[in-house]
């Protein structure tokens, strides 16, 4: 009889699709027995949007090896764009998975569409001007729309760049986008099953990508991109495609955020500059090009603020001190042999040689 075999590859993602469903299995019984306080509820839903946003950031950091410091832009468009269709037909499609499936589509389309747009000069750049340029249009975005205004009444949308007044809609019109305060009344479709099942929707995206032949090909052109053109693979059509599903999945994270809260403004605190670096960080402590740290990391990071709550004077000081454990465990050359030297796989090796 044939003994079943799986390769390296299939055993490691098994593992990460494992370690996804038994948090959520674990969190779920802890739920039901009345083991979570009300606080964390509250940030079960930001954990999943910042876990999304972490791997499809890693895909364009860890996999394509591009710095991008624009990632919060991405979902700042899929969050808007979600939003504004969810309360837009909030009264003409009742049905609210059917709703909020079709708003996840639409965030995801227009921001793979914006980072395709933003990728065609981008990616021609190199290093810290290709940084520096990301992080640019990441700013460009929110700016844009804390200066729209669009409204709807009997004659069909309004749109201005100077204020609501300027709309001239009808006594009974409805303003959808009010400028730096956003749009209010989003219907609250976001929950915690919601967001595991986009969790499992990513990662199947991102690591059957990085598994494929397509994906390869974009980890040959980040490993060397001279030899990699030489071979004949198209450089541009490959950082392209990786940078757009980057994008459209960070605009699915967007549309899971908008839905999770009662007013959404796009904020220097949540679609900022110091969103992108904290996405970043997800991505450099769970170790770039590695999917699954990405998700650990960004659980962990998200969490522990929220944890040490309760030692105020200490909080930020454990935090830190936490982040460089983390670096030096993931990146340390020495750690690095010492895991390799040390793991059960090789320990059970050198104990069967021994043992003959």
């Amino acid at each position: 009889m044939k003994k079943l075999t799986f390769n390296k590859t299939f055993k490691d993602n098994l593992i990460t699709y494992g370690i996804v469903i038994l948090s959520f299995i674990i969190v779920e019984i802890l739920m039901a027995t009345g083991h979570v306080s009300s606080l964390m509820k509250g940030l079960l839903v930001p954990l999943c949007v910042y876990v999304i946003v972490a791997v499809s950031l890693n895909l364009t950091v860890g996999i394509l090896g591009e710095l991008s410091l624009g990632h919060a832009g991405f979902m700042c468009v899929g969050a808007f764009c979600g939003a504004f269709f969810s309360k837009y037909f909030q009264n003409t499609i009742t049905y609210a998975p059917l709703r909020f499936t079709l708003a996840l589509i639409i965030g995801a389309v227009l921001a793979g569409l914006v980072g395709l747009l933003i990728g065609i000069p981008v990616l021609r750049l190199k290093g810290d001007y290709l940084a520096i340029v990301t992080l640019a249009f990441g700013e460009i975005i929110k700016n844009v729309i804390n200066v729209l205004y669009i409204g709807k009444d009997s004659n069909g949308l309004h749109f201005s760049i100077k204020d609501s007044l300027s709309l001239n809609m009808e006594p009974d019109g409805v303003l959808l986008i009010n400028g730096a305060q956003g749009i209010t009344g989003t219907p609250k479709d976001s929950n915690f099953v919601v967001g595991f099942v986009l969790i499992l929707i990513t990662l199947i995206i991102v690591l059957n990508l990085v598994n494929s032949r397509d994906g390869r090909a974009v980890m040959s052109i980040r490993d060397n991109t001279i030899a990699a053109e030489s071979i004949g693979i198209n450089i541009i059509k490959y950082k392209l495609m990786a940078f757009s599903i980057s994008a459209a999945l960070a605009g699915v994270a967007g549309v899971l955020y908008a839905h999770n809260l009662n007013s959404l403004m796009a904020q220097p605190k949540n679609f900022g500059y110091n969103m992108s670096i904290t996405i970043l960080v997800f991505v450099v402590l769970g170790g770039i090009g590695n999917i699954r740290g990405s998700v650990i990391a960004a659980v962990i990071l998200t969490l522990l603020p929220e944890l040490l709550r309760g030692m105020n004077d200490y909080r930020m000081l454990i935090y830190a001190i936490v982040l460089i454990v983390m670096m030096l465990f993931n990146w340390s050359p020495a750690l690095i042999e010492f895991r390799k030297k040390y793991s059960p796989k090789n320990w059970f090796k050198r104990s069967k040689k021994e043992v003959q």
